[in-house]
């Protein structure tokens, strides 16, 4: 390679090199390199030849060795001889020549390309929905047997199974979800619903249905190595007037449906009733006949506490009658003794109230005799001295009057004595004196 550039940078300068070696002859590429590096300052320039420029045959070589690495290389880096799968995946490795299968599931495996073909599956659950089933007025919908287009909200979830024949051979499709399992369903569930009637798939027979559906398709995948995980049955989609209708029947069914329940509800509630009443019955002909019992063995205990208890009322009736007999004599003695003290009580209050009264009468004729008494000292000392009664008149009035006007009189005697009346008064006075003394000389004689 290096000889040959040398070659083609001498052409272009224009320099001449050494002759061509004959034919059949190898040319010796270092010779000429030298040769052709002394020309480039001694010799001339010569014209262009073009047999230079052609390529050794160990360049040729080493050429075809660079172009079968490098597309080795280019084929290497396009497919990898080792390939890793990802967790939940499943590889199937199918040898060219011998047709053996190999199964893995994670990790790396060496694949030789023209040798080896790898398919990769996933183990992880998917779930299939179709689409044109889901309306009643979509592109491929139910038929019932009566003939009317319903749709149905259907979703299968599956997954494969490593362990079955068919995933073991390596005879799956590329797209198991397309090529057997939507086959599959379609082709079963169109069947199986051809079998029922709108209102039994609307209303009574969804369960049922469901369960057909999950045992037939389980096993036709399992045949093809799918496991068949879960069947769900959605909305179901009717035409809009067979909704109207299908609507007010169940509605009048739920009806009837109630009814039935309420009168069932009716009927257990008067048979429960007359059970209680029942019950209630047999319960009080118990309490009966155990509240008859009980009285006649209550009779029979009176009846034998009544030997008993009879001497002894008699005796009670016989202590009473003496208690009565001394309460009676006692009270007598009582009132006879409450008479008596009462008796003697007057004759003592008599006496004393007459000896009170005896007491005040002295006590009153005492007080006559000193007050008499009095009264005839004071007349014979009014009478020997009359001024007193200025004396005494002018104290008694010496806080209320303090002048008084009178006449003197003629004889010249007591200023006042036209007011007390003078010498009759004073002889009227005397005689009084005297019949007292009188009087209280009778008394006590």
């Amino acid at each position: 390679m290096k000889a040959t550039w040398n070659r083609i940078a001498q052409t272009l300068k224009g320099c001449s090199s050494t002759s061509l070696p004959e034919t059949g002859a190898e040319p010796v590429m270092d010779a000429g390199l030298q040769e052709g590096t002394a020309a480039v300052d001694t010799a001339p320039a010569a014209p262009l030849n073009w047999a230079y420029l052609l390529p050794t045959a160990r360049t040729v070589r080493w050429l075809a060795a660079g172009t079968v690495a490098a597309a080795a290389g280019l084929m290497v880096y396009r497919n990898p001889p080792v390939q890793h799968l990802a967790q939940g995946g499943l590889g199937v490795r199918m040898n060219q020549f011998t047709g053996s299968v190999s199964l893995w599931r994670d990790g790396g495996v060496w694949v030789v390309p023209g040798l080896h073909t790898v398919r990769v599956f996933s183990l992880r659950d998917q779930s299939y929905r179709p689409e044109a089933m889901r309306q009643a007025n979509g592109s491929a919908p139910l038929q019932s047997v009566e003939g009317l287009s319903l749709g149905l909200d259907l979703s299968v979830r599956y997954a494969l199974d490593p362990n079955s024949p068919a995933v073991r051979s390596g005879n799956l499709p590329d797209n198991v979800g397309a090529d057997i399992v939507e086959p599959a369903v379609q082709g079963l569930v169109y069947k199986v619903f051809a079998r029922y009637t709108v209102r039994e798939i609307f209303s009574s027979k969804r369960a049922e249905i469901a369960q057909t559906i999950e045992t037939e398709l389980r096993a036709r995948l399992a045949a093809d190595g799918v496991t068949l995980r879960s069947v769900q049955i959605g909305k179901v989609d009717l035409p809009a007037e067979y909704r109207r209708g299908m609507d007010s029947l169940l509605a009048e069914e739920l009806a009837s449906e109630k009814m039935r329940y309420t009168l069932e509800l009716k009927d257990k509630r008067v048979k429960e009733n007359e059970l209680d009443a029942t019950a209630e019955k047999v319960r009080r002909e118990v309490a009966a006949e155990a509240a008859a019992r009980e009285q006649v063995i209550a009779a029979k205990a009176q009846e034998e506490a009544m030997k008993h208890v009879l001497p002894f009322k008699q005796r009670q009736i016989e202590q009473r009658q003496l208690e009565a007999e001394a309460e009676r004599v006692a009270r007598v003695k009582a009132a006879e003794g409450a008479a008596q003290a009462r008796r003697i009580e007057a004759a003592g209050e008599a006496e004393a109230r007459q000896k009170l009264a005896e007491a005040e009468a002295y006590r009153m004729d005492r007080i006559g005799k000193v007050n008499a008494e009095q009264m005839a000292r004071e007349g014979a000392l009014v009478t020997k001295h009359p001024l007193l009664i200025q004396k005494t008149l002018a104290d008694k009035l010496s806080d209320k009057i303090q002048v008084i006007i009178a006449p003197p009189p003629t004889n010249g005697d007591f200023i006042g004595a036209a007011l007390v009346g003078g010498q009759r008064n004073a002889q009227a006075g005397a005689q009084a004196a005297a019949a007292d003394d009188a009087t209280a000389t009778t008394t006590e004689q």
